[in-house]
Protein backbone atom coordinates (compact mmCIF):
# COMPACT_ATOMS: atom_id res chain seq x y z
CA UNK A 1 0.00 0.00 0.00
CA UNK A 2 1.08 3.72 -0.22
CA UNK A 3 2.44 5.51 2.03
CA UNK A 4 1.08 8.56 2.88
CA UNK A 5 2.55 10.50 5.19
CA UNK A 6 0.79 13.60 5.63
CA UNK A 7 -0.72 15.29 8.52
CA UNK A 8 1.75 16.70 7.78
CA UNK A 9 3.73 14.29 5.92
CA UNK A 10 4.12 12.65 9.34
CA UNK A 11 2.06 10.25 7.90
CA UNK A 12 -1.23 12.10 9.46
CA UNK A 13 -3.53 12.13 6.74
CA UNK A 14 -2.54 8.84 5.22
CA UNK A 15 -1.08 5.47 6.68
CA UNK A 16 0.06 3.30 4.34
CA UNK A 17 -2.85 4.33 1.65
CA UNK A 18 -5.32 2.83 4.03
CA UNK A 19 -7.40 5.68 5.99
CA UNK A 20 -10.23 6.42 8.57
CA UNK A 21 -12.33 9.55 8.19
CA UNK A 22 -15.10 11.03 9.51
CA UNK A 23 -18.04 13.31 8.62
CA UNK A 24 -17.11 15.97 11.02
CA UNK A 25 -14.02 17.17 12.79
CA UNK A 26 -12.75 17.91 15.79
CA UNK A 27 -14.63 21.26 17.13
CA UNK A 28 -12.18 24.03 17.41
CA UNK A 29 -13.39 24.59 21.14
CA UNK A 30 -9.94 23.40 22.89
CA UNK A 31 -6.52 24.97 22.95
CA UNK A 32 -3.15 22.88 21.83
CA UNK A 33 -0.74 22.17 24.48
CA UNK A 34 1.99 24.96 24.01
CA UNK A 35 4.60 22.64 23.71
CA UNK A 36 3.16 21.19 20.55
CA UNK A 37 3.49 24.31 18.71
CA UNK A 38 7.24 25.21 17.21
CA UNK A 39 9.58 23.75 14.76
CA UNK A 40 10.08 19.59 14.67
CA UNK A 41 12.14 17.29 12.93
CA UNK A 42 12.07 13.61 11.79
CA UNK A 43 13.08 11.42 8.74
CA UNK A 44 10.84 9.98 6.56
CA UNK A 45 10.18 6.33 5.26
CA UNK A 46 13.62 6.33 3.05
CA UNK A 47 15.42 8.37 5.72
CA UNK A 48 15.46 11.96 4.24
CA UNK A 49 15.09 14.35 6.57
CA UNK A 50 11.68 16.16 6.99
CA UNK A 51 10.20 19.41 8.66
CA UNK A 52 7.56 20.43 10.63
CA UNK A 53 6.33 23.27 11.83
CA UNK A 54 3.40 23.55 14.03
CA UNK A 55 1.26 27.43 14.67
CA UNK A 56 -1.60 28.71 15.68
CA UNK A 57 -3.31 30.65 13.05
CA UNK A 58 -6.89 31.64 14.99
CA UNK A 59 -8.15 30.94 18.08
CA UNK A 60 -7.84 27.57 18.83
CA UNK A 61 -7.07 26.63 15.03
CA UNK A 62 -3.65 25.83 14.28
CA UNK A 63 -1.41 24.70 10.99
CA UNK A 64 1.23 22.70 10.50
CA UNK A 65 3.99 23.00 7.53
CA UNK A 66 5.91 20.31 6.45
CA UNK A 67 8.94 20.44 4.32
CA UNK A 68 11.96 18.43 3.15
CA UNK A 69 15.28 20.58 3.57
CA UNK A 70 16.44 21.84 0.44
CA UNK A 71 13.30 20.83 -1.38
CA UNK A 72 11.27 23.86 -0.84
CA UNK A 73 8.46 23.61 -3.84
CA UNK A 74 7.70 20.34 -1.27
CA UNK A 75 6.20 22.34 1.37
CA UNK A 76 2.77 21.65 2.11
CA UNK A 77 0.21 22.81 4.83
CA UNK A 78 -2.95 21.51 6.91
CA UNK A 79 -5.05 23.72 8.78
CA UNK A 80 -6.32 21.20 12.23
CA UNK A 81 -7.96 21.47 15.61
CA UNK A 82 -7.09 19.46 18.55
CA UNK A 83 -9.02 18.08 21.67
CA UNK A 84 -8.12 16.09 24.83
CA UNK A 85 -10.38 13.09 25.73
CA UNK A 86 -9.21 11.20 29.09
CA UNK A 87 -5.83 11.03 28.60
CA UNK A 88 -5.56 11.14 25.32
CA UNK A 89 -4.85 14.31 22.72
CA UNK A 90 -6.58 14.16 19.00
CA UNK A 91 -5.98 16.49 16.29
CA UNK A 92 -8.59 16.64 13.27
CA UNK A 93 -7.48 17.45 9.48
CA UNK A 94 -9.24 17.94 6.54
CA UNK A 95 -8.51 15.19 4.05
CA UNK A 96 -7.79 15.57 0.40
CA UNK A 97 -10.58 14.87 -2.08
CA UNK A 98 -8.87 12.53 -4.12
CA UNK A 99 -8.72 10.50 -0.64
CA UNK A 100 -12.48 10.87 -0.82
CA UNK A 101 -12.63 13.83 1.58
CA UNK A 102 -13.89 14.63 4.98
CA UNK A 103 -11.78 14.92 7.58
CA UNK A 104 -9.18 12.37 9.53
CA UNK A 105 -8.41 12.43 13.22
CA UNK A 106 -5.52 11.23 14.71
CA UNK A 107 -3.61 10.64 18.03
CA UNK A 108 -0.68 12.39 19.49
CA UNK A 109 1.54 13.19 22.85
CA UNK A 110 4.57 14.95 23.98
CA UNK A 111 6.55 12.22 25.55
CA UNK A 112 8.73 12.13 28.36
CA UNK A 113 11.87 12.60 25.69
CA UNK A 114 10.31 15.20 24.47
CA UNK A 115 9.56 14.02 21.11
CA UNK A 116 6.02 14.10 19.58
CA UNK A 117 4.56 11.11 18.05
CA UNK A 118 1.94 10.56 16.09
CA UNK A 119 -0.46 7.77 16.34
CA UNK A 120 -2.71 6.62 13.19
CA UNK A 121 -5.98 4.82 13.58
CA UNK A 122 -5.43 1.44 12.17
CA UNK A 123 -8.09 0.40 9.67
CA UNK A 124 -7.89 -3.52 10.29
CA UNK A 125 -8.89 -2.35 13.86
CA UNK A 126 -11.31 -0.02 12.65
CA UNK A 127 -13.19 -2.40 10.46
CA UNK A 128 -13.18 -4.90 13.33
CA UNK A 129 -15.12 -2.25 14.78
CA UNK A 130 -17.62 -1.76 12.53
CA UNK A 131 -18.01 -5.62 12.01
CA UNK A 132 -18.70 -5.50 15.72
CA UNK A 133 -21.26 -2.75 15.59
CA UNK A 134 -19.03 -0.59 18.03
CA UNK A 135 -18.81 2.13 15.46
CA UNK A 136 -20.96 2.35 12.65
CA UNK A 137 -19.27 3.34 8.91
CA UNK A 138 -18.93 2.26 5.47
CA UNK A 139 -15.89 1.57 3.03
CA UNK A 140 -14.83 3.46 0.28
CA UNK A 141 -11.91 3.14 -2.37
CA UNK A 142 -9.70 5.76 -3.90
CA UNK A 143 -7.22 5.24 -6.43
CA UNK A 144 -4.59 5.91 -3.31
CA UNK A 145 -5.79 2.53 -1.24
CA UNK A 146 -9.01 1.57 0.75
CA UNK A 147 -10.50 3.45 3.68
CA UNK A 148 -13.51 4.00 5.93
CA UNK A 149 -15.67 6.57 6.41
CA UNK A 150 -16.98 6.53 10.07
CA UNK A 151 -20.47 8.07 10.65
CA UNK A 152 -20.97 7.74 14.40
CA UNK A 153 -20.87 10.61 16.09
CA UNK A 154 -18.31 12.23 17.85
CA UNK A 155 -18.91 10.79 21.27
CA UNK A 156 -19.63 7.42 20.57
CA UNK A 157 -16.04 7.96 18.74
CA UNK A 158 -14.65 8.80 21.41
CA UNK A 159 -15.84 6.78 24.21
CA UNK A 160 -14.53 3.81 21.87
CA UNK A 161 -11.25 5.06 21.33
CA UNK A 162 -10.56 6.13 24.99
CA UNK A 163 -11.84 2.62 26.08
CA UNK A 164 -8.26 1.27 27.11
CA UNK A 165 -9.38 -2.01 25.57
CA UNK A 166 -8.77 -0.59 22.33
CA UNK A 167 -5.87 0.87 22.83
CA UNK A 168 -4.44 -1.27 20.47
CA UNK A 169 -6.24 1.42 17.78
CA UNK A 170 -3.51 3.41 17.59
CA UNK A 171 -0.36 2.78 15.52
CA UNK A 172 2.83 5.09 15.33
CA UNK A 173 2.58 7.01 12.63
CA UNK A 174 6.16 9.18 13.14
CA UNK A 175 7.92 11.20 15.51
CA UNK A 176 9.50 13.92 15.40
CA UNK A 177 12.12 16.02 17.97
CA UNK A 178 12.19 19.62 18.62
CA UNK A 179 14.04 21.28 15.61
CA UNK A 180 17.64 22.55 16.86
CA UNK A 181 18.16 20.36 19.92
Amino acid sequence: MKAWRALIALSFLLLSGCLVTFKDPLPADQAAPAALLGKWTSKNAWGEPLSLELKRIASNRYQAVTSHPGQSRQRESYDFTVSRHGNRWYLSAAVPQRLGGRFTIAGFELNEQHELVLYNLDLEQINQALGQRALSGEAFTTTEGDGVLISSPLPEVFAYLDDPANSDVFVEAARFTRAGK
